[in-house]
């Protein structure tokens, strides 16, 4: 049995806050630049041109990509050969996101959903876990925005609806949320398990590489099919229309029960901010 030390989790989560705020991964970098040099729109142009220019800010002076740092959001592979030792793990991952929301001066946006009472520090984080198998603890971080994830929904289709009423669905959540998600966007969905599992898949496929191709040419025809749908749409960068209203579409299909078609769309802004370490 592996043992990983407490405070190397603290550490390396708080890394990753900093790191993840502040350095615009390469796959939405490139990304980025391909729709800039493929747009017609001098509009759509000029706003590609800020995002970038913003990013290159953003790694020069490590300020956040963006004021809204978003909610902690965690996908955590527990293997089944290791155990943290000097403390309560999700307690250690909540540690870690308050430090790293401290040190990185990190705008802090958890607050009671009542009262509105901000909790001062960032946490709780919203942390997944999964136990797999071997001695590494894999944790994957990824800041959410507000602006995003309110365009978000999950639905429970009629499994006659099939495909067409699946895209039907995602095209419309997309049109319907406009440039309020800050685009473009990059649209997780999640096809099956049950009506939370659903949104659960939708969210962790936005840790895809955006240039990855699905392994599943089924599936990989899908994304292909529902990018070219909602680029159609013209919203374009920041609502001011153009070709690039997504980056990408990332699918993940898992199976259901026979009476039901759960589907969720999971929306996230241009800064596409996660990180991952394995200790």
């Amino acid at each position: 049995m592996r043992e990983i030390q407490g405070k190397d989790v603290i550490e390396a989560v708080a890394g990753m806050c900093m790191r993840g705020n502040t350095e615009l991964p390469g796959d939405v970098r490139r990304k980025l630049e391909q729709a800039m040099a493929e747009e017609d729109s001098p509009s759509a142009v000029e706003v590609l041109r800020q995002l970038l220019e913003n990013a290159d800010l953003a790694h020069d002076t490590k300020l956040p990509l963006c004021q809204d740092c978003g909610l902690a959001v965690l996908f955590v592979e527990v293997g089944d050969d290791c155990r943290v030792v000097g403390g309560n793990l999700r307690d250690l991952i909540n540690e870690g996101v308050r430090k790293g929301y401290a040190d990185g001066y990190l705008r802090k946006s958890a607050c009671d959903p009542l009262t509105r009472a901000n909790t001062g520090d960032g946490t709780p984080a919203i942390i997944h876990f999964d136990l797999v198998p071997g001695d590494k603890l894999k944790i994957a971080y990824m800041a959410k925005g507000g602006g995003a994830e309110n365009m978000s929904r999950v639905t429970m289709l009629a499994p006659a609806q099939g495909w067409e009423g699946i895209k039907k669905f995602v095209v419309e959540r997309v049109a319907e949320a406009g440039p309020n998600p800050c685009p473009p966007t990059i649209i997780g969905v999640g096809i099956g398990g049950t009506f939370e599992h659903a949104a659960k898949i939708a969210k962790r496929g936005l840790l895809r590489k955006l240039d990855d191709v699905h392994p599943d040419p089924k599936v990989a025809a899908m994304e292909k099919e529902l990018e070219e749908a909602l680029n159609a749409l013209g919203i374009g960068p920041m609502g001011l229309g153009g070709k690039t209203t997504v980056l990408g579409v990332k699918i993940t299909l898992e199976p259901c029960h026979l009476a039901s078609l759960p589907l969720a769309v999971n929306v996230q802004c241009h800064s596409q901010r996660h990180e991952e370490v394995v200790l």
